[in-house]
């Protein structure tokens, strides 16, 4: 097994600060996700405990010490692996099963949630629509791998109407005014909006959609948390197909 240099470490530095395209995954079972999806890893550090973790056949696998794995990752804990690969994003496609619409969603929490949430339920498309980039960190770590088999888009809201539009699939936006999920007669092929975790379904969208759902709560409680009410909703809406 090759040592990494001092040299080739420093170049990984300067790629992780200048392209985007490149992701430093640090979790073992998200790197499996990826390399499992499809995606072709260009390196993989180890320290000398995961020597063994990974076939060689992926790529070049080089050794070096833990210091240098948490100077590359983006997590305070790395588990002594670090995988560069490159993330191409996908050219938007129309949705084959239901799907969820992530309206202006800014939290990469919540992102990640839903995703894999959304992969979960069936809904295996997910478009971000002027959301957060899929290729944060926190997106990738809170998918838990999920977002390497889903159908994630990022795309911008104003051209992502007009393809909704063309598309003409029944919307389904969550509104605090609208028909109760668990009574409403949902059917066929739905997409599912989710808006801003503050301003909610952007007017666009909201234009477009065929109808209002709303999970019911007691009185005095508004909203749930935007991943919380994404799950309760897709569940609902495919509980009889998983």
């Amino acid at each position: 097994m090759l040592k990494a240099s001092n040299n080739f470490i420093q170049s990984l530095k300067k790629q992780k600060r200048e392209n985007s395209s490149l992701l430093f995954l640090d979790n073992i079972k998200i790197i499996k996700d990826a390399i499992s999806s499809g995606l072709k890893p260009i390196y993989i550090l180890v320290n000398e405990k995961n020597i063994s973790t990974f076939d060689y056949s992926y790529c070049p696998i080089l050794l070096t010490e833990d210091k240098v794995i948490q100077q590359l990752a983006d997590t305070k804990t790395p588990q002594g692996v670090l995988c560069v690969i490159e993330y191409t994003q996908h050219i938007v496609e129309k949705p084959t099963t239901n799907f969820l619409i992530l309206d202006g969603l800014q939290d990469p929490g919540n992102v990640g949630t839903l995703i894999r949430t959304a992969y979960a339920c069936g809904f295996n498309y997910v478009y971000l629509v002027s959301s957060v980039n899929p290729t944060n960190p926190k997106v990738i770590r809170s998918s838990v791998g999920s977002i390497f088999h889903a159908n994630v888009y990022s795309v911008q809201r104003l051209d992502f109407v007009e393809m909704l539009k063309e598309w003409k699939i029944q919307l389904v936006a969550t509104d605090m005014h609208g028909e109760n999920v668990f009574k409403s007669q949902l059917e066929g092929q739905i997409g599912v909006v989710i808006g801003n975790e503050g301003q909610g379904i952007s007017d666009e969208i909201f234009e477009i959609c065929t109808k209002t759902i709303r999970i019911p709560m007691q009185e005095g409680i508004e909203s749930l948390n935007a991943s919380i009410s994404g799950a309760i909703i897709m569940y609902q809406i495919n509980k009889d197909k998983l």
